[in-house]
């Protein structure tokens, strides 16, 4: 029972990590685009105020890329978690599995969850608000 507990502890750690990121990951989008728009002025132009979602675009890959992970370590979580003490491997290869067919365990479907959605969209039409306000 010892291997199948330390094997449960590493997948945990890395399941840890991957939520920490993405919470980074929204942090900094934030920062960044706050940064962006302090930095900018009513006089200045149009194009700069598009330079704000550069930054959305990509942490919103990345966090889409570290939920998709989150969600197949997840899978192999519950895989060790169901194995006999003489099956444990130590095996870290995270894959859909079964699964590889559903949306929920594909990076585009990691990317338009409800939880990015409902982060990064918001902030993307605050930007267009922001944008659309300053320059009437």
């Amino acid at each position: 029972m010892e291997n199948k507990i330390r094997h449960l502890e590493m997948i945990q750690g890395i399941i840890n990590r991957m939520a920490g990121n993405s919470f980074m990951l929204k942090g900094w989008a934030v920062t960044l685009v706050a940064g962006i728009f302090a930095l900018a002025s009513k006089e200045a132009d149009k194009m700069y105020f598009l330079v704000a979602y550069i930054p959305i675009i990509i942490f919103w890959g990345l966090d889409g890329f570290y939920l998709w992970q989150e969600r197949l370590y997840r899978l192999l979580y519950d895989e060790v978690r169901e194995k006999s003490e003489n099956d444990i491997d130590f095996s870290m290869k995270a894959s859909a599995g079964s699964h590889s067919g559903e949306w929920k365990y594909i990076w585009l479907g990691s990317v338009f969850s409800k939880t990015d959605l409902s982060f990064y969209l918001p902030l993307a039409l605050v930007c267009a608000g922001i944008i659309i306000i300053t320059h009437l």
